[in-house]
């Protein structure tokens, strides 16, 4: 039994959607203490951008003629692969970067979906907590609207192609008090964040719950 951490930010610990996922995680750590934890940080220890195209040559190459590097991509997205899916749970810290995933994301998922028998739906079932964040607003009415091309692509990613049983906690607007332009938000910014906070907390504990009633189908 696993829970599963992934981490994607490039900002150490001035990350947002980290920060959102240590809370998350130590609600649901004071459900469920003693569940092992495999983590990987894609932004402070990133995959190799080429493994995914040797990874996916070496499926059709025989195990005897496949070169070192298509031998070591496989055997990289097979372990990617296997993460996911011996997961019992999973908390990943997504955040949008240029209005999209990051390159270590796609990575990632590349990776795993290399890794794994096609069409093998990879966390079927298993309770998923994504927590992203954007630097800007991009709701309704914003000039962003419609620009946030990474939730979205998560979403059928995680729960319509590999099955996770998903929930999603967002922050907005984490440039207030980094970029000058957008101190007139200050205030609405503080409200996001606190709303964002609490809702991360809530998700950790409604994640246990729900690791709980998996495993017990």
């Amino acid at each position: 039994m696993t829970v599963l951490r992934i981490d994607a930010s490039i900002q150490g610990d001035r990350s947002a959607s980290s920060a959102l996922a240590d809370l998350a995680l130590a609600e649901f750590e004071a459900i469920r203490p003693d569940e092992p934890k495999v983590s990987r940080h894609l932004g402070a220890d990133p995959l190799p951008s080429e493994a995914w195209a040797a990874a996916t040559a070496a499926r059709f190459v025989e195990p005897e003629a496949r070169s070192a590097a298509q031998s070591s991509a496989l055997e990289l997205a097979q372990t990617v692969a296997r993460e996911l899916a011996e997961a019992d749970a999973a908390i990943l810290a997504l955040p949008l970067y240029n209005w999209g995933v990051s390159q270590h994301v796609k990575t990632w998922i590349d990776l795993a979906v290399a890794g794994a028998a096609p069409g093998t739906r990879l966390l079927d079932g298993t309770p998923v907590l994504l927590l992203t964040s954007r630097g800007g607003a991009y709701g309704p009415g914003t000039g962003r609207e419609g620009w946030d091309h990474n939730t979205g692509y998560l979403r059928h990613v995680l729960a319509g192609v590999w099955g996770a049983d998903l929930s999603v906690v967002e922050r907005e607007m984490t440039l207030v008090g980094v970029n000058p332009a957008l101190d007139k938000f200050t205030d609405a910014a503080a409200v996001v964040r606190r709303e964002a906070e609490e809702a991360a907390r809530a998700a950790g504990r409604a994640l246990a719950v729900r690791t709980e009633r998996h495993l017990a189908a």
